[in-house]
């Protein structure tokens, strides 16, 4: 039997991750939504595990500019209901980019995306969602070359200077 030796709180570091929504080449909402999903999930990780929680932090900007195929816009209908009789409430795409925003479309896209266990809501909780560019959390976002590096980050600093010493 193999074990793993090593520093799991290094792996279990969480990052931040930008995605850009008005860039030229961003993908439709449903490969958009599922991509997010598996960074939320950290199936991106070689320590992932269905039963715990080591997904990274993502954050959403010029979510007014998301793309959508075909006639989505006007067909795709989004419903809810209050359990009582006839009270079933319909709603399509444009009219709920219209009264809530593009990012609240994008979060029901990952929430549908999550696994329905008890995570799916901490998992979106670190999905933060900006109708325009600016966003509070550009400190927050390493990246070089735009790239993701998390050999950057002060924790991650210390933990390898602590493993080169020993």
């Amino acid at each position: 039997m193999s074990q793993t030796i090593g520093h799991t709180r290094l792996a279990y570091a969480r990052t931040w991750h930008h995605v850009s929504l008005s860039s030229p080449h961003t993908p439709p909402l449903g490969r958009l939504a599922s991509r997010i999903a598996l960074i939320l999930m950290g199936k991106h990780k070689p320590i992932w595990d269905p039963s715990t929680d080591c997904g990274d932090y993502v954050v959403a900007t010029g979510c007014t500019d998301l793309h959508v195929t075909g006639k989505k816009r006007q067909q795709k209908k989004y419903y809810r209901h209050s359990t009582r009789p006839g009270s079933l409430q319909e709603i399509n795409l444009e009219g709920l980019m219209r009264k809530w925003g593009g990012g609240e479309v994008l979060r029901k896209a990952v929430r549908g995306m999550l696994p329905k266990n008890r995570l799916r809501d901490k998992r979106l909780e670190r999905l933060k969602v900006f109708e325009g560019a600016a966003h509070p959390y550009k400190e927050n976002l390493l990246k070089v070359d735009g790239r993701t590096r998390i050999v950057d980050m002060p924790e991650v600093k210390t933990e390898l200077i602590k493993a080169k010493s020993i």
